[in-house]
């Protein structure tokens, strides 16, 4: 499988919500003290619920019942500033999944996976920080996907997905003809609703030309304020500019703006392909059918983004470090839950032999298609703020960026004051 790049990704007081999985063990074996606890970090989604956490745990703790876990929730989708917070003030979590090791593991929090640990990924070095892997490369990811409201292209008179940029931006303007909102967009507490459209046009005027472009930014030949990507973020905003996105839209968080395009709030939804959880959901996909495609360049040449990597990662100061990692690694590699991460967030696990359920949903299915033909025609591109270690920005630029994605669609900031201020941010970060 070919790919052109194709890489992953405080002092305060801290309440825990936290639980305790397994804990019928412990109390079934009659040796408390024999048993190991680790703590682990997740986060919850409307697809990734509390039983969904609790069912995935319990399939590990059965296995090795030497081990207890006590669960730890994020209050928001901002799981590494979380993070953070908790390493301040002494709380770090032995394992935590879907948080970005930049910054963590320069700094030593993390502990690194070694080659045999990593034996059964497909691409074991993705994320690597400095040559070392500090987060399993479990999922791949392609971010975004645009889902599409097929009933409102019918009522704007679209008859089929736009192939090239032109033909986007004139659906667009059919659909807002007709009192339809372009696209749905979100942000309020969770800032990366905001940037998927930017991850789309970075990809296709920025990575499919330069998909080292990470890698020169790093090396100091390039800026944020090259030609290139100054084109994708015009594209951008100028979305917003034109009516196409709706500047109110980003004080409504990711469940609220997930649900308000089933509920047919917007014609278009760029959004991962996890949206497939829900869009396949019986209890909540819409009556009319949803469609998708690949956000389109210029010329119509097919670019995927995507990434691979958001999996657990693993303190490197665990007091039981060795049940830390073999946690990580069985919840990781356990085909159950291989299985349930796509039935519940429409993941591509990145397992070697992996083959998705044979039962998953028609969205689930028309986004791994988009995938897998992108894979055979050398089509994958990063995507643009989703890459980890190396291949990534330095830590806390993420932020910043998501922020300046709202102050574009917003019109807080010009796209010139926003290149340019991203350049001073990497070199504070740096």
């Amino acid at each position: 499988m070919k790919h052109k790049a194709l890489l992953t990704a405080l002092t305060a007081t801290v309440v825990l919500s936290a639980c305790s999985v397994g804990q019928g063990d412990i109390q079934q074996s009659g040796d408390a003290t024999a048993k190991k606890e680790i703590t682990f970090l997740v986060f919850e989604t409307p697809n990734l619920t509390p039983q969904v956490w609790d069912a995935a745990i319990k399939r590990v703790t059965d296995k090795y019942p030497g081990i207890s876990v006590k669960k730890l929730v994020s209050p928001s989708e901002d799981r590494v500033s979380y993070a953070k917070q908790l390493l301040a003030s002494g709380q770090f979590p032995d394992v935590m999944i879907a948080v970005s090791p930049a910054g963590f593991a320069e700094s030593g929090a993390m502990a690194p996976f070694t080659p045999d640990e990593l034996k059964d990924f497909a691409f074991p070095n993705n994320g690597a920080v400095k040559g070392k892997v500090y987060q399993l490369p479990t999922n791949t990811q392609t971010i975004p996907v645009v889902y599409y409201n097929k009933e409102l292209f019918a009522k704007a008179g679209i008859d089929a997905p736009p192939k090239t940029y032109a033909e986007l931006l004139d659906a667009s303007a059919k659909l807002k003809a007709k009192g339809i909102t372009p696209f749905v967009v979100g942000g309020g507490k969770d800032p990366f609703a905001s940037t998927l459209a930017w991850t789309a046009t970075l990809a296709t005027d920025l990575y499919a030309r330069t998909p080292d472009w990470m890698a020169k930014r790093r090396a100091g030949t390039v800026t944020f304020q090259d030609p290139d990507f100054v084109k994708a973020t015009n594209k951008f905003a100028d979305l917003a500019k034109n009516g196409y996105i709706d500047k109110k839209d980003i004080s409504r968080d990711y469940a609220a703006t997930e649900q308000a395009f089933l509920d047919g709030k917007g014609a278009m939804y760029p959004m991962g392909n996890w949206f497939a959880a829900a869009g396949d959901d019986a209890k909540r996909k819409p009556k009319w059918e949803i469609g998708a495609f690949n956000w389109p360049s210029d010329d119509g040449a097919p670019v995927v983004p995507a990434f691979t990597g958001g999996g657990i990662s693993v303190s490197a100061t665990a007091k039981n470090l060795p049940e830390a990692k073999k946690f990580a690694l069985a919840y990781t590699l356990d085909k159950a839950n291989l299985d349930n991460s796509v039935h519940n967030d429409g993941l591509y696990p990145a397992i070697k032999g992996y083959t998705p359920p044979s039962d998953t949903g028609a969205v689930f299915k028309l986004g791994y298609d988009l995938y897998q033909q992108g894979v055979r025609n050398d089509s994958v591109v990063q995507a643009f703020g989703w890459e980890a270690g190396d291949d990534g920005m330095p830590p806390g630029l993420v932020d910043k960026w998501r922020a300046a994605a709202q102050d574009l669609i917003t019109g807080g900031r010009t796209v010139e004051q926003v290149t340019a201020s991203l350049d001073d941010e990497w070199a504070k970060a740096s």
